[in-house]
């Protein structure tokens, strides 16, 4: 899949994935998502975000995930 509103710059935020060049990471958006904050409150919160950016911010968090095993804890 291509992302076209995630951006990784070295030099902007240490390199961290973030949405079209802002100096908002992907992380934040997701985090948000996890927490309950709905998309109508994260786009009012950061007016330069469009609804795009945040469904293209969980694309990419499924994709890391797919890429990458992270290991959890047995209960």
């Amino acid at each position: 899949m291509k992302f076209t509103r995630i951006t990784v710059n070295p030099n902007q935020m240490n390199g961290v994935p973030c949405i079209r060049g802002l100096r908002i990471p992907v992380s934040v958006i997701v985090g948000m998502i996890a927490e309950g904050i709905r998309n109508e409150e994260i786009l009012n919160l950061y007016p330069d975000l469009e609804k795009e950016d945040i469904k293209e911010a969980l694309q990419y968090a499924a994709e890391a995930v797919r890429e990458q095993q992270i290991p959890l804890i047995n209960t």
